[in-house]
């Protein structure tokens, strides 16, 4: 499957793609792991997975706050009959969800260069890191409400067996943040990661099975450090926990995946063992060229800005 190389961007009226991948250049953006999308992370490899039950709670909750609502305000019980009616079928698979074995990881070894993407038969694909390829698909959409645009972060490996049959050649990870400049962002997190280092990437989501409430109340210490305590309580505390009910949507995602799922194929579990720096696998000369002129490329851009 053929896509544009990375760097390119193509506009439509209504919508907007940049190709990020192949080969991984520098988007310019800062990684920002907007989605909690990194579960593991050391000096070998990094765990990724697009499951959240805590969004779904969070995009459930306010509907569910609205109806009640109306229900309690106009004391009219059609409101809750209508709010079943919408919100029942969702509930019913979030709860569904909840009983599910969560989806096993993604897993890209920077020290092989190399991806392990498991399959829902059990199999598994082993890919070349240069070969994964990666877009920010933005699309918008026009009414009485005013324009609303959504957009993903899509990344896509394709099968190393040649004699795959046509629905076993590809597979694909979508991931809802929006597109653009955030979901360049969030691809930075595995592109800094595999061609910068550990370091360069932001740390794993918390999910030990600490206490949900301990754990707000430090993210709220952490949030007035830079907004203060009355917009932190206005909008974690008034916002995050009426609206959107942060605190069960947190408590049911580090429930859910604590510990997280892990990678038992015994020839991958040799496979994330570490090796000696000698051994490490290099750079295409092709991805070195393409790096250092895209560097280049925004050194240009950030030294014309500050002119």
């Amino acid at each position: 499957m053929s896509t544009p190389p990375a760097g390119t961007t193509k506009k439509r009226l209504f919508s907007r793609n940049d190709y990020l991948a192949p080969l991984p250049i520098p988007t310019g953006r800062k990684p920002c792991d907007v989605l909690n999308i990194i579960w593991r992370k050391n000096e070998v490899f990094l765990d990724i997975s697009n499951y959240s039950i805590g969004s779904a709670v969070m995009v459930l909750w306010p509907m569910v706050m609205l109806f009640l609502g109306l229900s309690y305000v106009f004391n009219d019980p059609d409101a809750l009959v209508l709010g079943a009616c919408i919100t029942g079928i969702p509930i019913f698979f979030l709860i569904q969800g909840l009983f599910r074995e969560a989806p096993l990881p993604v897993r890209f070894n920077r020290q092989r260069r190399e991806v392990c993407v498991p399959q829902a038969d059990g199999e598994y694909w082993v890919v070349p890191w240069e070969s994964v390829t990666a877009a920010a698909t933005q699309h918008s959409s026009v009414s009485q409400g005013g324009r609303v645009t959504m957009g993903l972060l899509v990344i896509g490996f394709e099968n190393p067996d040649p004699q795959a049959k046509d629905d076993q050649k590809h597979f694909s990870m979508g991931f809802n943040c929006g597109g653009g400049t955030t979901a360049m962002a969030l691809w930075e997190c595995i592109r800094s990661y595999m061609e910068i280092g550990p370091d360069a990437a932001p740390e794993a989501v918390a999910l030990d099975s600490g206490g949900s409430l301990h754990y707000f109340i430090d993210y709220m210490r952490d949030k007035a450090k830079t907004r203060g305590w009355f917009l932190t309580i206005l909008w974690e505390g008034f916002v995050g926990t009426i609206i959107f009910n942060a605190p069960l949507a947190v408590y049911l995602q580090r429930k859910k995946l604590y510990p997280p799922p892990d990678l038992t194929y015994p020839a991958i579990i040799e496979w994330s063992k570490p090796l000696p720096p000698e051994q490490w696998a290099k750079r295409s000369p092709e991805l070195e060229i393409a790096i250092a002129e895209r560097e280049a490329e925004l050194a240009a851009q950030t030294a014309q800005e500050q002119a």
